[in-house]
């Protein structure tokens, strides 16, 4: 749509007034509002006293105190999450959200902290591979809004296969359990230490090799902020440049995961 000459004026000074908004120092940066979706452990869940816990909670907390603020976080279903953020109901994304161009077109991403592989599991002995063709006909369980579901839809439902999207992961979980699903499409750190290793998971494995789709698939995970939130984004950034540095990302990464995933 073509736009007139005083629109565009308007919507100048709008985008200056923007830009000016986000310059503020990172100093003044008081609290730090994360979003996240709590049921994708290791990376953030509930413990049985219902507090938060996982890595990106660790990560989050440790970026907190650098900034010498106030941690707070808001949970949200995952597949909500840039809406509510665009809403300002927190400042920052932070729930193992992968960088995408796709989800780059609504918001913005601090540099990439880690990444993670995407993994397929079903039951031993299914013989399941993460191809179109082995997946025609079958039911496979994807968290809404994911990277995976994304790749899932555009691969493998044109060719017959069933894609099923949850509002939480812990549902897949228990459809995978209890066979209303043939598998489930994840990070595979998320699905040996959410699923796979706890007696729920009994009878279950990986399905196939790890897949990979930069396109799709992204190739790391950050914080999403609003556009033109420079300040913050800048603060963040400098934060986590810091807890590489000295180590802290890496110890909290070897506490959760089996495999080296902090990016440099």
């Amino acid at each position: 749509m073509k736009m007139n000459w005083p629109n565009m004026a308007a919507l100048a000074l709008f985008t200056t007034a923007a830009l000016t908004a986000g310059t503020a120092s990172a100093a003044e940066i008081k609290e730090v509002r994360f979003g996240v979706e709590a049921s994708y452990a290791p990376f953030e869940s509930k413990s049985p006293a219902g507090e938060l816990q996982g890595f990106d909670i660790d990560v989050g907390n440790a970026v907190c105190a650098k900034l010498k603020a106030k941690c707070v976080w808001v949970e949200n279903s995952f597949d909500g999450l840039i809406p509510a953020l665009e809403a300002r109901k927190f400042s920052a994304i932070n729930s193992d959200m992968t960088i995408t161009d796709q989800r780059r077109q609504a918001i913005d991403f601090t540099d990439p902290i880690y990444t993670i592989p995407n993994q397929m599991i079903a039951k031993k002995g299914s013989g399941l591979q993460p191809t179109p063709a082995s997946l025609k006909g079958k039911h496979v369980g994807v968290l809404q809004g994911t990277i995976q579901e994304t790749y899932a839809k555009a691969r493998w439902a044109p060719a017959g296969v069933d894609v099923v999207p949850y509002q939480t992961q812990d549902q897949i979980y228990a459809d995978l359990a209890s066979g209303r699903l043939d598998a489930s499409f994840q990070d595979a750190e998320a699905a040996s230490k959410g699923f796979l290793k706890k007696p729920q998971g009994a009878g279950f494995e990986f399905a196939g090799p790890a897949v990979s789709d930069d396109k799709l698939l992204g190739a790391g995970v950050g914080y999403g902020v609003r556009k033109n939130d420079k300040a913050l984004k800048d603060a963040l950034n400098g934060a986590l440049k810091e807890l590489k540095a000295d180590g802290t990302i890496d110890r909290l990464a070897a506490k959760y995961f089996d495999v080296k995933v902090v990016l440099k």
